[in-house]
């Protein structure tokens, strides 16, 4: 049964740069950026969830978490087609190290590679963002 699936995921940002990690869709043959964060579990508020992904993802402590936005994602991914409702929150992340380096290491669940994503490589269409919208959310933020 396909579903809609709830993410929360935050939107840490480095000067022009923003946090993501790296993803591969081998149908489509590209490779793509999204924030971190993940899925929200039922009782879990998406503020909550946030931080506990950080903590799973990058065992990292968030601070100054502010919703921002909602997007409805709706998606083919290796194949598949797939239906998000992404709760967008802008944040810190308490350890100061973590902005120092240009690569921030690896999701700790899955080896996905996380750095610093220059937006204007996003807007020029050399890297591509996932969820959809979220590059032109952000560009209209400033």
């Amino acid at each position: 049964m396909t579903t809609i699936r709830p993410l929360a995921l935050g939107v840490i940002r480095r000067g022009g740069d923003l946090l993501v990690f790296e993803g591969r869709d081998n149908t489509k043959g590209v490779t793509y950026h999204r924030p971190l964060g993940g899925g929200i579990e039922f009782g879990e508020t998406a503020a909550e969830a946030l931080h506990r992904e950080f903590q799973e993802e990058l065992a990292a402590e968030l601070t100054s978490v502010e919703q921002i936005a909602v997007l409805e994602n709706v998606y083919t991914f290796e194949g598949r087609p797939g239906h998000e409702i992404v709760f967008l929150f802008t944040a810190d992340l308490t350890d100061k190290a973590f902005y120092e380096r240009d690569e921030v290491g690896v999701v700790l669940d899955d080896g996905a590679r996380v750095h610093w994503l220059p937006m204007a490589d996003v807007a020029s269409g050399e890297a591509i963002l996932y969820p959809d919208g979220l590059a032109d959310l952000l560009s209209a933020q400033g």
